[in-house]
């Protein structure tokens, strides 16, 4: 009963959440939308890194150069080959799980911080290669890539707001985002997810079960970077314009951190990771303008302290909490 009860009330509020979804754009100014199309744009990237950190325990603090390598992608055949803006997107998905396979085989021989430290090295590159004077005629060099936002297929008004790029761009993104999401969830429900959860937990008892561990690992690799390809490339679109400055390493970091931030080896709480990393340093710097950074840190160390195992630890201590109450 409890469990009829339980279903009927995720129902209920994925039907919500769906219509919110679909009118919030028209609630709020343009602005505001091109922001929660970012927001969108970094909960598929921190998806992505955490089937390969919090699925498959892995530590990556290169991803940044996953997400580079997409928006790159997806620029240079938009602007240099005239491909749709559509059709880049499964070509930065297959461009970086390769890339992503490449780089994780050698990384085998490597774990924890010494993994985290050889991607970390591959963050500080990217920069510096999209800038180097060989391939800057295809990148741009240091003044990047200007695009053109995709217009509408339709035009329309609703709640007394024009149906416009940055619109059209969050319903796309939202697809493109719920694509993903939906992969990534029969991914980790599968054959495929029980084997990266055994090899993150006891990866001698996983070899001896018959587990491919180089394969499964190197495969899990190129699975996350093509995912966060497909947010670098979506990213590239929404903001129309791609720079080597663009992709820092302090990008790696806050994906790192977004995915502390939505709880390891959850899939919705990438949701409110992105939500984290796109509003609260906008937030930090209204509060402080001298000193950004220093709120920002108070804020994440609050959050640390209040939800030690992220949002949707939080959020499932609390609904066990709920449950218990009412069958008492």
């Amino acid at each position: 009963m409890n469990n009829a009860i339980d279903r009927k009330c995720v129902w209920i509020a994925s039907l919500l959440l769906l219509a919110l979804l679909l009118v919030l754009p028209f609630l709020v100014k343009n602005y505001r939308v091109f922001q929660f199309n970012l927001v969108i744009v970094y909960a598929i990237a921190i998806l992505g890194l955490n089937i390969l950190t919090g699925f498959n325990g892995q530590i990556s603090l290169g991803h940044g150069a996953f997400y580079a390598f997409g928006a790159y992608t997806a620029a240079i055949l938009m602007d240099k080959v005239g491909v749709p803006y559509w059709a880049t997107l499964p070509v930065a998905f297959v461009f970086c799980f390769v890339f992503g396979f490449l780089v994780g085989f050698p990384a085998l021989r490597l774990a924890g911080h010494y993994l985290a430290l050889a991607t970390f090295a591959l963050a500080l590159a990217m920069p510096p290669l999209l800038k180097y004077k060989k391939v800057e005629g295809l990148t741009g060099g240091v003044q990047g890539i200007v695009l053109n936002k995709p217009e509408p297929p339709f035009n329309f008004r609703f709640l007394d707001q024009s149906f416009g790029a940055d619109r059209w761009l969050y319903f796309f993104s939202l697809a493109v985002g719920a694509l993903m999401f939906l992969v990534a969830w029969n991914l980790v429900r599968g054959r495929v997810g029980r084997a990266m959860i055994a090899v993150r937990d006891h990866p001698i008892a996983a070899t001896a079960m018959g587990i491919n561990l180089p394969m499964l690992k190197s495969m899990t690799f190129g699975v996350s970077a093509g995912i966060t390809g497909v947010s670098g490339a979506l990213g590239a679109i929404v903001v129309a314009f791609v720079s080597p400055d663009s992709f820092t390493v302090f990008l790696s970091i806050f994906l790192l951190v977004g995915v502390v931030v939505a709880g390891l080896g959850s899939i919705p709480g990438a949701i409110f990771g992105g939500i984290f990393i796109q509003f609260v340093p906008n937030i930090a710097d209204e509060i402080s303008k001298a000193a950004p950074a220093a709120i920002y840190g108070l804020f994440l160390i609050a959050f640390m302290y209040l939800m030690p195992t992220g949002v949707m630890g939080g959020v499932n201590a609390l609904w066990e909490r709920l449950r218990s109450r009412r069958a008492d």
